[in-house]
């Protein structure tokens, strides 16, 4: 019988008709146990030499395709696997995940496709242009210069001890939590240290308490360690530890500077949120993601300086003070997970790139981290100012702004008929790039709001853009 092999050109022409044989007999159009033509004749009928189809005949024989009986012929191999070609068919043989991730968010954050907003307010981005690349670039040298003396080789899950000794010594300056090298794991970003303390400590079926509203990726970590997460409400002082479900394995919170509305946890409450943990044996997991950038008072301590009873875990990143593509943050455990979490971070990923880590230790011992924040906090201030000018002063009359003691954005409640569709998604301007914080509730707020993320824009743009938005405003009527 003639095989219908289609050549196109006369490139690979082994490797055409190989894989055109190989899906036929895959996809069940050439039979099990069917006779193939000689590779003298199938050679003439596709005007190819010889040796072009003996080799593939060779090939398709040694892979278990074909098998050849010496004077008779070759043959289809007999018991090989079909993959349906029927679309119905298919369906009921695709491969399938868990029914969580069916119902999982696409984009858990607030990044977005497409090209940025001229005047962007996009939460969660820093500002590069202000980076010492130039001293970033000696830190990478040098670690390029150590690695190259050693072997390739794995190294240890919790990270390069440079590293960590760099992210004690800085906490304990910095953020009063007093902690050893050895307790110090690194992560690819305070998700993965989430992920990771959830995998040790979670079961199928454990409550999760988070803060309402909060950080969705952590609460998307703690469904797909299939725990059952419960929004606790917030109110000025932070979490209402009074509204803790009674069977919470874990707490999730962000006591600082809280995810998205601003407010510090009160002391009082860390106290009650310390105790009520201590009673139930529950977890805390305490992240501290712009800490480094306070305007306003002194820092309360973090919880994890009050903890006496080892349930806090402190999570932190260099991705609100370096920038997020670099992937490095940490956390510090409890002293009792601090040995699972590295077994987890291992089975992970092994180890988070030792090159970056190596880097990033020497830019923080030699002080330009340092130097970068002082830069940083300077732009930020300014920024912030800038923007809680315009909010309170001539968009007064649309907004209500939380005023932020620390990070880098601030929350604004939308005043009268005007509603979140009517700003977001550039429906108020397309070159401004404004964002609600409906995404951050589980249920419906009581009422809509934006997020003004100032850690990407400059001050001259955002005076710009208020000043644009204010005429936009004026020109429409919305109820009071």
């Amino acid at each position: 019988m003639e095989i219908h092999v289609t050549i196109r050109g006369r490139d690979d022409l082994s490797g055409q008709i190989y894989r055109q044989l190989r899906s036929g007999i895959v996809e069940g159009r050439l039979a099990a146990g069917e006779r193939l033509p000689s590779t003298r004749d199938l050679a003439t009928q596709l005007g190819v030499s010889r040796k072009t189809t003996l080799d593939v005949f060779e090939r398709l024989t040694t892979e278990g395709y074909l098998r050849s009986r010496p004077g008779d012929g070759t043959f289809v191999a007999v018991g090989l696997t079909r993959v349906p070609t029927h679309p119905a068919d298919a369906m009921k043989h695709q491969a399938r995940t868990q029914a969580i991730w069916s119902s999982m968010p696409v984009q858990l954050s607030m990044p977005r496709h497409g090209p940025p907003y001229p005047l962007d307010f996009m939460g969660g981005v820093t500002d590069k242009r202000l980076f010492p690349f130039d001293a970033w670039r000696r830190c990478i040298n040098h670690a390029v210069r150590l690695q190259a003396r050693g072997r390739g080789q794995y190294h240890d899950p919790a990270g390069e001890q440079e590293l960590r000794l760099a992210v004690s010594r800085y906490l304990s300056f910095s953020r009063a939590v007093v902690s050893n090298w050895q307790d110090v794991i690194v992560t690819h970003g305070a998700q993965q240290a989430i992920d990771l303390v959830a995998r040790v400590v979670l079961r199928p079926g454990d409550v999760v308490a988070v803060e309402e509203p909060g950080y969705p990726p952590a609460r998307a970590a703690f469904v797909a360690a299939g725990a059952k997460v419960v929004g606790v409400p917030v109110d000025e002082q932070g979490l209402i530890v009074e509204q803790l479900p009674k069977k919470a394995r874990l707490v999730y919170v962000t006591p600082s500077h809280q995810f998205p509305l601003g407010m510090p946890m009160s002391l009082e409450r860390r106290v009650a949120l310390l105790e009520w943990a201590q009673h139930r044996g529950a977890v805390i997991i305490e992240d501290d993601y712009d800490g480094e950038f306070r305007f306003e008072g002194r820092p309360m301590e973090p919880l994890k300086s009050l903890d006496r009873a080892g349930l806090v875990a402190y999570v932190g990143t260099f991705s609100k003070t370096i920038f997020p593509e670099l992937r490095v943050g940490y956390v510090v455990p409890p002293l009792s997970l601090n040995e699972s979490i590295q077994k987890a971070k291992q089975i992970s990923d092994w180890h988070t790139c030792s090159l970056t880590q190596t880097a990033l230790a020497k830019f923080i011992l030699d002080g330009d981290f340092a130097k970068h924040l002082r830069r940083m906090h300077k732009h930020y201030e300014d920024r912030r100012r800038t923007l809680a000018t315009h909010l309170q002063n001539e968009l007064a009359e649309w907004f209500e702004p939380r005023i932020p003691a620390a990070g880098i954005h601030m929350t604004a409640r939308l005043k009268g008929s005007l509603t979140e569709k009517h700003l977001t998604g550039g429906a108020m301007d397309p070159s401004i790039g404004l964002y609600g914080i409906s995404a951050f509730y589980m249920n419906r707020p009581a009422h809509e709001g934006l997020i003004f993320g100032y850690g990407g824009i400059e001050s001259n743009d955002i005076e710009t853009a208020m000043k644009k938005l204010k005429t936009r405003l004026s020109k429409m009527k919305f109820a009071k």
